[in-house]
C-alpha cells in the first residue's frame, strides 16, 4: 500500500526535531508523519495517537524498526489525560494532520466514499456504535439540515433533507450510492456538473457521526498546554471549517490583550503564550501532480514562547 503523507517534508521541517525530544503525532494513520520523526529521535520518544484499529495494525507494522514510540488508541482529545497515565506533562512538538485519511477513502466498505457502493459507515472508531446510518436514517429534518448546512456548506441542505426524509419512508437508506441517488435527486441539473454533488454532505455526515470539530478545539487548546517553552505545533487541515478552528485559536494565543496592546511595555503575565511561525503553507505544484487529494491541504504552525 503506497501512500505518502501531506505536506510531509514541510511539517517536519518546522517541527525543529531535537534528537533527544518528546514528540507526539496526533494522527497516526499510515504512519508516515511518525516514521519520519522517529527516524530523528534516536534519543527521544514518540507518542502517536489514532482510535482507528486498521491504521493501528498498518503502522506497528510499518514502524517495526523503531522501539522508541507507543501508539495510543484514542481520540487526540483525549491527549493530555492519555499522556498523563504515561507519566509526560509536556513535550518538544506535537503534529496533527486533520480529517479522513486515505486508507479510510480507499477501503470502500467502510462508507466514506461516495464514488463506491459500501454499507453507509463513516466511523473513525469502528468501536463506535454511531454511524452514518444511524445519522440518515434516525436525525429528524431539523438536525438533517442544520448538519448539511453547518459541517458541509451545502446550500441544497433543505431539500437533500426533505428526499432523505422521503425517501426512508419507503425503506432505510443502507448504502452510499442510495444516498448518492437521494443527493443528485434534490439540486438543479446544472449543480451536477460542478464537482460531485455529495461532496459537501458527505463530509458533513462524517463530521457529525466522529464530532471532528469538537474534538479539534479541545484537542489544540490541550496541545498549547503541552508544549514545552521552544516547543512547536503544526496542524495541517483539510477544509476550510478546520481551518477557521485552527486560526483562530492560535490567533486569540497569540496576541497580545487589548488593553495592553498601545503600551510601550507589556507585563510579563500578559504576554502571549505562543507566535506563529507560519500563517498557511500549501502543497507545492509537484505535491499536487502527484496527490490530487492534498489540493486543499494547509499547514499552520506556532511555536509555545511562555507557560
Amino acid at each position: 500500500m503506497k501512500h505518502k503523507s501531506v505536506l510531509l517534508e514541510e511539517s517536519i521541517d518546522f517541527l525543529n526535531i531535537k534528537e533527544d525530544g518528546v514528540y507526539v503525532d496526533a494522527t497516526l494513520g499510515f504512519g508516515g508523519h511518525s516514521l519520519e520523526i522517529l527516524k530523528r529521535i534516536k534519543k527521544g520518544f514518540l507518542f502517536a495517537f489514532d482510535q482507528d484499529k486498521e491504521a493501528i495494525s498498518y503502522s506497528t507494522e510499518r514502524l517495526k524498526d523503531y522501539h522508541n514510540f507507543k501508539i495510543i488508541k484514542s481520540n487526540f482529545a483525549n491527549m493530555q489525560e492519555c499522556l498523563k497515565e504515561e507519566n509526560v506533562s509536556k513535550v518538544d512538538g506535537i503534529l496533527f494532520d486533520i480529517g479522513v485519511s486515505s486508507m479510510q477513502l480507499d477501503e470502500d466498505y467502510r462508507g466514506f466514499s461516495y464514488h463506491n457502493d459500501a454499507p453507509l459507515d463513516m466511523r473513525m472508531d469502528t468501536d463506535k456504535t454511531f454511524s452514518a446510518y444511524n445519522l440518515v436514517n434516525e436525525y429528524d429534518y431539523d438536525n438533517l439540515v442544520r448538519v448539511l448546512r453547518d459541517y458541509g456548506e451545502e446550500k441544497y441542505a433543505s431539500s437533500i433533507a426533505k428526499n432523505i426524509i422521503k425517501s426512508r419512508e419507503n425503506k432505510k437508506i443502507e448504502t452510499t450510492l442510495e444516498l448518492v441517488d437521494i443527493i443528485k435527486h434534490s439540486m438543479p441539473f446544472k449543480e451536477l456538473r460542478d464537482g460531485h454533488p455529495a461532496r459537501k454532505t458527505f463530509q458533513a455526515i462524517r463530521i457529525e457521526v466522529n464530532h471532528e470539530l469538537d474534538v479539534l478545539e479541545v484537542a489544540i487548546r490541550q496541545a498549547i498546554d503541552l508544549l514545552n517553552v521552544g516547543g512547536r505545533l503544526c496542524v495541517i487541515t483539510f477544509h476550510s471549517l478546520e481551518d477557521r478552528i485552527v486560526k483562530n485559536i492560535f490567533r486569540k494565543y497569540s496576541e497580545v490583550d487589548s488593553k495592553f496592546a498601545k503600551l510601550p511595555y507589556v507585563p510579563e503575565e500578559y504576554m502571549p503564550k505562543i507566535k506563529v511561525i507560519s500563517k498557511g503553507i500549501t502543497p507545492s505544484k509537484e505535491e499536487l501532480e502527484e496527490n490530487n487529494r492534498a489540493r486543499s491541504a494547509r499547514l499552520r504552525v506556532i511555536e509555545k514562547i511562555k507557560d
